[in-house]
């Protein structure tokens, strides 16, 4: 027998905690955690989560996208490398480039694990789990969509600074689209894993790891 629908009311906690409280959570108490180790367990939790959702099959995580999805991925790709040139040399000059030029292998480091260790447990969190467990609770798909973004600039609340969230959010509302339009997991977790690896050889990392906190 397949998993018991859960009720509206049970929903509305869980999107709740899970989408608001738990970020509230980790921003008051940020320091006091493993930050990866943390965002790897909230990845457990979205698995656990969808097994429960009924309807969901973890065959769909597998999907490809759809080849008409390929050309609008690239050019958004090819439109946050631009954005993000433009911030870095906007905002933090010197760093523009210095990672990859001047700490080669954290770089390397970072292309490599960051999209298995961080964009991979936030997807999983923020796409399929938001979208397949509580999409039914919006109305309208594009209220859907608005909450996503809203909700993953509100997961990176704990790095405290302006940049980060709106950066996040405009992130947030390309991957949901992605998801919503072709329901393919894998095109929304490599566009926000290369995007992140964008973001960090651009020089905007800075932003976005836990020394960034407060500034």
């Amino acid at each position: 027998m397949g998993a018991a629908a859960p009720s509206r009311r049970r929903l509305r906690a869980e999107l709740g905690l899970l989408f608001v409280g738990v970020p509230v959570l980790m921003t008051a108490f940020f320091g006091h955690y493993p930050l990866l180790p943390a965002v790897l367990a909230l990845g457990g939790v979205a698995l656990s989560l969808l097994a429960r959702t009924p309807g969901f099959a973890f065959a769909e995580l597998l999907r490809p996208p759809p080849r008409w999805a390929l050309w609008p991925s690239a050019l958004f790709l090819i439109a946050t490398a631009a954005a993000c040139t433009a911030v870095s040399l906007a905002l933090v000059p010197g760093r523009f480039l210095a990672i990859a030029t001047e700490r080669t292998g954290l770089w390397v480091m970072i292309m490599v694990f960051y999209p298995l260790l961080s964009a991979l447990p936030q997807e999983l969190i923020y796409r399929p789990l938001f979208f397949r467990r509580y999409g039914t609770l919006f109305r309208r798909p594009q209220a859907a969509l608005a909450a996503n973004a809203v909700a993953f600039g509100v997961g990176h609340l704990f790095y405290q600074n302006p940049v980060t969230i709106l950066m996040t959010m405009v992130g947030g509302l390309a991957f949901g689209y992605a998801y919503q339009r072709t329901g393919s997991f894998l095109l929304a977790f490599f566009l926000h894993a290369v995007a992140g690896q964008i973001v960090f050889t651009a020089g905007l990392g800075v932003y976005f790891y836990h020394g960034a906190v407060g500034r």
